[in-house]
């Protein structure tokens, strides 16, 4: 299947050609990269991420039980954080990725820091509205030397 590149940052995320919502493939050299990289595909969806600046700092954690549910959890915890105060963020630094053990299986654990500043529309151009993230086509992939996240983000 051929990919449409529809927009995007070069060697970081690719908007790739969706009939109705936004679908991503986002890049990095480690996981933790892959993660930062996805949650700026989710806020560039939104605006020019280059015109947001990094005034306010925020904390953002995601669980999952795998890969794909944290990725899930990570992309709703940042877009709840531009629900409930507005805060668009232009840059995603994770700090911590770690698995562990529990009972019932495996925990992934992802926490981080955005920076980015409250939506101003006279200054922030306004693109598409994120309702969600979707396990839509949701895959996360490693090659030898990086990996690859697809997913939709439904509008």
């Amino acid at each position: 299947m051929t990919e449409k590149v529809v927009g995007g940052v070069p060697d970081r995320f690719e908007f790739l050609e969706h009939m109705s919502d936004v679908y991503v493939k986002a890049r990095g050299r480690s996981i933790i990269e892959l993660f930062e990289n996805s949650g700026l595909a989710l806020f560039e969806a939104m605006t020019d991420t280059s015109t947001v600046s990094k005034r306010i700092e925020r904390f953002v954690e995601a669980e999952g039980f795998d890969l794909e549910s944290l990725l899930y959890k990570w992309l709703e915890n940042l877009l709840i954080l531009y629900y409930a105060e507005k805060i668009m963020c232009s840059e995603v630094d994770v700090r911590e990725f770690r698995i562990g053990k529990k009972e019932e299986g495996e925990e992934y654990v992802l926490r981080g820091v955005c920076r980015g500043d409250v939506f101003n529309p006279s200054i922030h151009e306004a693109r598409v509205e994120i309702k969600s993230p979707t396990y839509s086509l949701m895959r996360i992939l490693k090659d030898v030397d990086e990996w690859t996240a697809y997913f939709v983000l439904d509008i």
